[in-house]
């Protein structure tokens, strides 16, 4: 092995940190005037998304656990979403759910099946806490 990470690591990694950055920049574009409490409330929901990201890029089967619920429950919250916003639904979402939704719904179709293959398995081997 030539000591690089493997593809899958370095994707589902890299769409964590997306879709952290995607989660404090939508907040900072919707609040106005800026205030604190938005702000630091966006900071750590994105905060959340970069340490899943560090568990994937370590290789940490408990974050892979994770990863694969964070799946499921973007494709179904964001899928109704946007099918709601596409249909004109009565109801108002705010710009930044519909960039999310856009993000999130392809982005986890593609990782979900990835994230549960015999391949990733292999590749997310280590304990939480342990060597």
């Amino acid at each position: 092995m030539d000591g690089r990470a493997p593809r899958g690591v370095w994707v589902a990694s890299s769409f964590f940190v997306l879709s952290g950055l995607v989660e404090i920049g939508a907040t900072v574009y919707e609040t106005r005037p800026l205030a604190f409490w938005p702000l630091w409330d966006a900071f750590f929901r994105g905060a959340l998304h970069f340490f899943l990201a560090w568990g994937l890029w370590r290789r940490i089967a408990f974050c892979r656990s994770v990863a694969m619920v964070y799946c499921l429950a973007m494709l179904t919250t964001y899928s109704v979403v946007l099918a709601m916003a596409l249909l004109h639904a009565p109801v108002a979402f705010p710009d930044s759910v519909k960039v999310q939704s856009l993000l999130q719904v392809p982005s986890c179709a593609l990782l979900l099946p990835y994230l549960r293959s015999p391949r990733a398995s292999q590749l997310f081997p280590r304990p939480l806490f342990g060597p």
